[in-house]
């Protein structure tokens, strides 16, 4: 199959690693200093080489603010037949683009951002795959995470977009908040070396990514839930309420089971 991969970060290169002995595949980004280290692959730098590729199946890899733009860029140097993927952890306007581009699609989220995964083991890492989207590129999908092990599961963009609040506008929320109290320390302790690596990888991350996963719109309802359970542990603390204390840490591990 001839695929052509938009982007060339650190999720473009997995990708293209990860197919180029299997598939011909063409890696396309406008800066060509981006293209130095790919290995078998075509390197396409300007959008009308991309017509001569004939590709198949594209793989939007570039980064969420400009997923979008990317599509726009490439689509008129696609076939018709060819299905438009995407790997982003944020959904917003690709339904709608979808709904009018005139390309079957398929959309994933592969859970294992480079920050915190191991791209060379990923057999406890998870993938998302969108049930709506086209039927061959979701099957080509399911093949692709199940050779690397991944725990898949289908869901409507709707369901994504919900899911993606929980496990990721929670642990983001926390860690933000984490981060924006936590001073120095000269004799740092194991958890908090811990949760300062969390942080510290977070916030490497690119702040279009964190902005839009934090906007998402069932996020607010999961910070009212941390809220919620802040007040009740300062109220607990202020109290020195030693049975309350006890019940509230009895919750948080049968929650954590």
């Amino acid at each position: 199959m001839n695929i052509l991969i938009i982007g060339v970060g650190k999720m473009g290169t997995f990708f293209s690693d990860l197919l180029c002995f299997k598939h011909n595949v063409a890696v396309f980004d406008t800066d060509p200093q981006r293209l130095r280290f790919t290995f078998n692959v075509e390197r396409l730098t300007k959008p009308e080489e991309i017509k001569e590729f004939h590709p198949q199946l594209v793989i939007n890899a570039a980064t969420v603010k400009y997923t979008l733009a990317a599509f726009d860029m490439v689509l008129p140097y696609l076939e018709k037949d060819c299905i438009l993927s995407d790997i982003a952890s944020v959904k917003t306007g690709l339904p709608e683009f979808y709904a009018s581009c005139n390309h079957p699609f398929v959309s994933t989220h592969p859970m294992f951002g480079p920050t915190f995964a191991s791209l060379s083991n990923l057999q406890n890492e998870n993938a998302i795959i969108i049930s709506e989207g086209d039927h061959l590129g979701r099957i080509f999908f399911k093949d692709l995470y199940s050779d690397l092990h991944l725990n898949i599961r289908e869901y409507t963009f709707k369901e994504h977009d919900e899911v993606i609040a929980y496990s990721l506008s929670i642990p983001f929320t926390s860690t933000l908040v984490f981060g924006s109290v936590m001073k120095h320390q000269d004799a740092p302790g194991t958890t908090y070396k811990r949760h300062m690596a969390i942080a510290r990888g977070l916030m490497s991350e690119d702040d279009y990514l964190l902005t839009e996963i934090l906007f998402n719109p069932h996020t607010e309802e999961q910070i009212s839930k941390i809220q919620d359970r802040l007040e009740c542990l300062k109220q607990i603390v202020a109290k020195k309420d030693s049975s309350a204390m006890k019940d509230f840490l009895e919750g948080v591990r049968d929650n954590l089971k």
